[in-house]
């Protein structure tokens, strides 16, 4: 898919599609509300000093997280230009740049934490992704990715969900890993797995990586 198709798909979605969604309609808020607390969970545990969100729309996951860490700094990125243009206006707390997940405009090992929440299904190349997160991870950084397990259940729903609320979304998943292929790929990319759960009943799978040398 060349960025033009991709460009096509993403401006289908409203830029606050998450912000007004979450208050209109109680599927969304129970999903995001729940995977936001348990993100919140596993980054109490961690140092860092910078977060970075890849693929942050209009940035309510990442504003949400920043509201518990005050005394960090929290950066996201999104190729979308009409969601960062919407996230710069709304949170000013936030670094938010036009960038893509495969070519991030930062330096090495400048990230002590790095959340890529259900993008890498969204991207056109997911493995130059994770090459580039790895990059700007620093050496003791922890990344949290995390997207649909990929299981029969969740496709079901999703299919459903295409035809019916979700129809924004249509054409939207360029690679539905289940989950197990996912991980196969993350060892692949230079990452150790520390931890691998499952929320949301089975249908969304968190990976807790650090760099392996």
């Amino acid at each position: 898919m060349n960025n033009d198709q991709l460009y096509h798909v993403w401006k289908k979605v409203p830029v606050d599609y998450y912000q007004k969604g979450i208050q209109s309609n109680i599927l969304q808020r129970v999903w995001h509300k729940h995977k936001i607390s348990y993100a919140k969970r596993i980054i109490s545990e961690l140092t860092f000093n910078k977060c970075l969100d890849v693929g942050c729309a209009s940035g309510y996951m990442i504003s949400e997280i920043a509201k518990s860490f005050p005394e960090k700094q929290f950066f996201g990125i999104d190729a979308f230009d009409k969601t960062i243009e919407y996230a710069k206006k709304k949170y000013k707390n936030i670094k938010f740049e036009i960038a893509k997940a495969e070519k991030l405009p930062f330096t090495d090992n400048s990230f002590g934490l790095v959340i890529c929440y259900e993008t890498i299904e969204h991207v056109a190349n997911p493995k130059q992704m994770l090459k580039e997160i790895r990059r700007i991870l620093s050496k003791d950084g922890t990344v949290l990715l995390a997207m649909d397990s990929g299981n029969l259940i969740f496709r079901i729903i999703w299919f459903i969900w295409e035809k019916t609320k979700g129809s924004v979304w249509n054409g939207a998943h360029l690679n539905p890993f289940h989950h197990e292929e996912l991980e196969s790929f993350i060892r692949k990319s230079g990452f150790k797995i520390e931890s691998k759960n499952f929320t949301h009943f089975g249908l969304e799978v968190v990976f807790e990586l650090t760099k392996k040398y």
